[in-house]
């Protein structure tokens, strides 16, 4: 008797473990994460691929930002700018305030050379020179990078300058800096400029060599950018790409006094209490649908890694359209695969047709 209610127990157990598809693996709760307290106004760290909030203060709040502004500048200058297209430096760039590398008037420096002036030396003769060349003017540039940031998804921000010294209506968050920079580190030209600590200009063919200010490269194994700033307004502040477990984490800290120790603590908080994990690999079968009697397949746009927290529960679900009474071809963006933690939204992406089935007359399909 006693054996069969143990048997009950058990399978009792195995019901109700296996009621909730779609689980995703965690901790247990008794291994819950550790909290920090970061001294900085604003702060957060993405995951550079999923853009998944990894920690946040204060992460949406309108602040300056001072020379973190240059991930942008650099953003539209690789847009529309030419690399080694020589560039003269008029006397208005030479003669800007605040740090700079000490361009000359008249010289003639390549785009290629001026950007690394510009992240690795946080040059505003660099900034001034590249925003007159590619926008016409100071004012015609700035209009380029608000235009860009809303097109990357970067809508809490103003851009007034390119060097980022204070204006009152120069300001972004923390959170749109770190949107901003893992959209940058998509471009191998943005990672081989903030990586780099030391560059001799005799080997790049540039007019003088340039040493980064960037002490993060430094501090943090194998950080990889990305840019130092500083006003009176904005206080200390820092963008930080490092890899976690192979994967780049940014971590952007504002108005932050000791924001080496600080980007460091942040860091070694994701290591510690995230793992990261392949839940889906691109072109997998996400589901299969019948759309005019016919089997349209939908499968994963990209692998899908993502981090997850000790001592949290995960969850995924796929959102598939009701009806669909249209021709869908291959590669059209159908339905979406979402990640919950502890039943929050943390991620989102568009599944895929992976065929094609025409439909040539009106039909309603339920599904």
């Amino acid at each position: 008797m006693k054996i069969k209610k143990i048997l009950l127990y058990f399978i009792v157990i195995f019901i109700i473990a296996n009621m909730f598809p779609n689980k995703v693996m965690s901790e247990d709760k008794e291994r819950s994460s550790e909290k920090i307290n970061v001294d900085a106004r604003c702060a957060v760290a993405i995951d550079s691929n999923s853009k998944i909030v990894i920690y946040e203060k204060n992460a949406c709040e309108l602040v300056p930002m001072a020379s973190t502004t240059k991930v942008m500048t650099t953003l539209v200058a690789l847009k529309y700018g030419k690399l080694d297209k020589k560039i003269k430096i008029s006397s208005k760039a030479a003669g800007i305030k605040g740090s700079t590398v000490g361009y000359k008037a008249d010289e003639k420096i390549t785009l290629r050379e001026l950007l690394y002036g510009l992240m690795l030396r946080s040059g505003n003769d660099a900034a001034v020179a590249i925003a007159e060349a590619i926008g016409g003017s100071i004012e015609g540039f700035a209009k380029l990078m608000n235009e860009y940031a809303d097109e990357i998804g970067i809508i809490n921000s103003h851009f007034e300058t390119p060097h980022g010294l204070d204006r009152e209506e120069h300001y972004s968050t923390a959170y749109d800096l770190a949107v901003a920079t893992s959209v940058a580190k998509k471009n191998p030209t943005f990672n081989e400029i903030v990586s780099s600590r030391d560059v001799d200009g005799k080997e790049k063919g540039f007019t003088r060599s340039y040493h980064n200010i960037n002490k993060i490269l430094w501090e943090i194994p194998n950080a990889n950018g990305v840019k130092t700033g500083y006003t009176g307004k904005a206080g200390k502040c820092l963008i930080t790409s490092a890899p976690v477990q192979g994967n780049d984490v940014i971590i952007v800290v504002l108005n932050c006094p000791k924001r080496w120790k600080e980007t460091g603590k942040i860091y070694e908080y994701i290591d510690k209490n995230y793992d990261f994990q392949k839940l889906y690999s691109k072109g997998d079968r996400a589901l299969e649908l019948k759309v005019n009697r016919k089997n349209l397949r939908l499968e994963y746009e990209d692998d899908i890694v993502v981090p997850v927290k000790k001592g949290c529960k995960y969850t995924s679900k796929i959102v598939k359209p009701k009806k669909i009474n249209y021709t869908v071809n291959k590669g059209d963006k159908i339905g979406m695969i979402c990640i919950y933690e502890d039943g929050k939204r943390v991620y989102k992406n568009f599944l895929r047709a992976s065929n094609t089935v025409k439909v040539r007359r009106l039909l309603n399909w339920t599904f």
